[in-house]
């Protein structure tokens, strides 16, 4: 579903905006630190709980103010008519907290099968040039949305791993047995193999559609491989059994997918050390297109696109490419650009203006 009302109180410089998205093409129209990608964020953070910008939400909090809220209604399909409340409110000094229909969420990921919401902003290249953590969050989001229950095994698979890790700690202090460490080993390698498994299939499933898009964007044959997070060959309870001294020396869980990532590689080599930085940013951009390629297949309605300044980033050849990748995913796009002239996906079907964090529908 789209998102149509947006209400934003106390975020960042926005202290009170209220918008009425369009489903089509939405651009936000300001100077360079008006507020323009405070309002993405916003919206992001109704989809996922957080910011793409920071992993410290009390950051988003106004200045001298102690919380954010943010309130939305999306757009429903024209055969449903209704529309799904969403709320999200980040208090200084505890957890964050949301709602979906009224009703507080289990966890924050309920927010995405509410509002599936994707970004593609400055600091996208990072998804190739930083650590496995940002990738397995592409994995997963994409997993959560391709297979039915991934999500609950996820988070089984998380508490599993929490306790064999308190478990160790335990052995550390003479408090516990090792034997104790069998009945973790083998919940975590239940859960963490029929974890592996649903990534392995996912990224199955996108590659077809990656293979496309980075060779469009980039002219690059460039290789999506995935690591499961332990050695292959070998089973989950033979790696967590083989690495018992390991673990037990520091004192958490070496082998799992919560070590798994997607290597990209060029040549047989990691991608990142032979990229410049604009290609690795074509390169990651490629990722959020074919993941929501694939979702376009799956969802009942395409997840929304956040843009940042796309226009800014990209010169004139690789914009055009870049439009024509995202023009067929018929996706409500939410984008920030500096002047209201030349917009690269044309006539845009709502405009919005920001000035010193005050927003107007122009």
């Amino acid at each position: 579903m789209a998102l149509g009302q947006l209400s934003i109180q106390n975020l960042r410089c926005l202290r009170q905006a209220e918008l009425d998205l369009h489903p089509g093409r939405n651009v936000i129209v300001g100077a360079n630190g008006s507020g323009k990608t405070s309002l993405l964020e916003a919206v992001y953070l109704l989809g996922r709980g957080r910011s793409f910008r920071t992993r410290n939400s009390e950051r988003l909090i106004t200045h001298g103010e102690s919380r954010l809220v943010v309130f939305g209604r999306t757009i429903p399909p024209e055969d449903s008519g209704i529309p799904t409340a969403l709320g999200v409110q980040v208090t200084r000094g505890e957890p964050t907290v949301a709602k979906v229909r009224g009703e507080f969420t289990r966890s924050l990921a309920e927010l995405s099968a509410a509002l599936p919401v994707q970004v593609i902003d400055p600091g996208l290249h990072k998804l190739v040039e930083d650590s496995a953590f940002r990738r397995r969050r592409w994995m997963d989001w994409t997993t959560f949305h391709v297979e039915h229950g991934f999500m609950d095994i996820w988070m089984a698979y998380t508490r599993a791993l929490k306790q064999r890790n308190a478990m160790l700690r335990q052995i550390q202090q003479g408090t516990a047995g090792i034997a104790q460490l069998a009945a973790w080993d083998i919940e975590m390698a239940d859960l963490g193999e029929k974890l592996a498994q649903s990534r392995r299939q996912m990224l199955a499933d996108v590659l077809p559609y990656w293979r496309e898009t980075v060779l469009a964007l980039t002219g690059l044959n460039l290789e999506l491989v995935y690591f499961q997070g332990w050695a292959q060959g070998r089973s989950l309870i033979e790696a967590l059994e083989a690495s018992h001294e390991r673990d037990l020396a520091r004192g958490s869980t070496h082998a799992g997918p919560h070590r798994g990532d997607v290597l990209l590689k060029r040549d047989g080599r990691l991608a990142r050390d032979s990229l410049s930085r604009g290609q690795q940013k074509l390169a990651a951009v490629s990722m959020i297109l074919a993941q929501l390629r694939l979702l376009a297949h799956v969802l009942p309605e395409p997840p929304t696109l956040l843009l940042d300044d796309p226009a800014a980033e990209l010169d004139p050849e690789r914009l055009g490419r870049f439009i024509e990748q995202v023009a067929p995913l018929n996706c409500q796009l939410v984008l920030t650009s500096l002047a209201p002239e030349g917009q690269p996906f044309g006539q845009p079907d709502r405009m919005f203006h920001v000035e010193q964090g005050r927003v107007s529908e122009s």
